[in-house]
């Protein structure tokens, strides 16, 4: 044990969808999980960096997404482009993504060419260049992006939604940031947010796919083992407030859109990933709106028609989450009608456990979902690691074990404690006065 200790600490391998699970951490910290699954030729190599935008400070608003931009821009061994041409002439592909508590970067490959991901990343991990000309103009195409999400209805009013629930908490800020904050930012600022976070002590690294995994082992030390393992980053992550506590009344919140559309957003404070509460409210959506046979739909769509689209999303998070309901009226409904009708199956869930069988129904759901994003390694590999990340990884493809042990008066109960009217906002995008009138004329 002690010369493992040396070079690498190692668990007990697991199986998961039909993958061997090797777990390893380097001295320097990089934490590694080897999916080995030999079904296909391919490998998918994911980074992923313990930093979202949770991680910025007021000032720093956007900086993760932006720094994911600048990740393709040149790194000591690598100009600008020159990893999307070389992931171009292998004949694999890559790509990146930016969230509320993590920030990942992968690459596909076949099995007989997947080093380049390893040399990659350890170049831009401890090399990225932030050359100013470039900073300035892909600041430019993410300003346009922010722009662009300013013209869509759903997600301003989702971001309105966001900011309420969870106030001056990085959770109520958009992941993009804003324009302020990004005009604000310079090459040095983001040279300190790379060195703060990006890491070996504040990586996961996963391998999936056909791999020898004492080969694998071997080539992540041969790319990494090197690289200093960075501060600690619970001495360098950014101050946070606390999110503010549930009210004894809704919100409410009105805008204004030039189209016909009237959307209804609902949401409630919720729990942390990997949470009983998260699996209770995995199940309560797939009772609300998984299919046409779910509550809301049944009744609001299929049945008296008070909606053209109803559906909900538990979205769990690390420090807290949210309970979504986004629902659209149908044509010559009133928004109180609409919301009334949600209002009363969400009460009666409140007072009543919902059937056995509809519980069963969303095991069932849950399960077949869980099994087709197995499928492919590259999407076992990604849920393996954003678990990782947020939780832990074992929580990832476990046969439905979490979500099996909700019971029907587990879901009542927490509907009952959680989606109360007073801890909720309630969020309405309305045509304009100028749509209004014109569809008088």
């Amino acid at each position: 044990m002690k010369r493992l200790n040396k070079r690498a600490a190692k668990a007990a391998p697991e199986v998961r969808a039909g993958a061997t699970i090797h777990e390893h951490t380097l001295r320097n910290g990089l934490r590694i999980l080897l999916a080995e699954r030999h079904s296909d030729p391919v490998v998918k190599v994911i980074i992923y960096y313990g930093v979202g935008s949770r991680s910025e400070t007021d000032q720093e608003a956007g900086m993760s997404h932006f720094l994911e931009h600048m990740m393709f821009k040149g790194s000591r061994n690598y100009e600008k482009g020159e990893v999307d041409t070389l992931t171009t002439m292998l004949g694999g592909q890559n790509n990146a993504f930016t969230g509320n508590d993590h920030t990942a970067y992968w690459m596909r490959f076949a099995a007989d060419r997947w080093e380049t991901a390893l040399e990659i990343e350890a170049d831009r991990m401890q090399g990225l260049t932030l050359d100013p000309v470039e900073f300035n103009s892909e600041r430019d195409v993410v300003l346009e992006e922010l722009a662009m999400g300013e013209d869509e209805a759903w997600g301003v009013l989702a971001k309105r939604v966001e900011s309420t629930l969870f106030g001056r908490h990085p959770y109520g800020r958009p992941i993009i940031g804003y324009r302020e904050s990004l005009l604000a930012m310079e090459p040095s600022d983001m040279h300190a947010f790379h060195a703060r976070y990006y890491h070996p002590g504040n990586a996961t690294l996963v391998i999936g796919g056909d791999i020898d995994p004492k080969q694998a082992l071997r080539l992540v030390r041969k790319h990494f083992g090197k690289i200093e393992p960075g501060p600690k980053s619970a001495d360098q992550d950014a101050f946070r407030l606390p999110m503010p506590n549930p009210g004894s009344a809704e919100v409410r919140l009105r805008m204004r859109w030039d189209d016909p559309g009237r959307r209804l957003i609902m949401a409630w404070p919720t729990d942390s990933v990997g949470t009983d509460t998260d699996y209770d409210l995995d199940v309560l959506s797939g009772i609300l709106t998984s299919g046409r046979g779910s509550r809301l739909v049944k009744r609001l769509v299929e049945g008296e028609g008070l909606a053209t689209s109803i559906s909900t999303s538990n979205d769990a998070r690390v420090h807290a989450g949210i309970f979504w309901l986004f629902a659209e009226c149908a044509q010559g409904v009133a928004p109180e009608i609409l919301e009334a009708a949600i209002d009363e199956e969400l009460c009666l869930l409140r007072e009543e456990k919902p059937a056995a069988a509809e519980v069963k129904r969303t095991h069932l759901m849950i399960q077949a979902q869980e099994s087709a994003s197995s499928e492919a390694i590259g999407d076992v590999a990604e849920e393996l690691g954003s678990m990782a990340v947020d939780a832990t990884w074992r929580l990832a493809f476990d046969k439905g074990d979490g979500h099996g042990k909700v019971t029907a008066k587990r879901v009542q109960a927490t509907v009952a404690s959680l989606l109360t009217e007073e801890r909720r906002v309630v969020a309405w995008s309305l045509p304009s006065d100028q749509v209004l009138e014109e569809a008088k004329a």
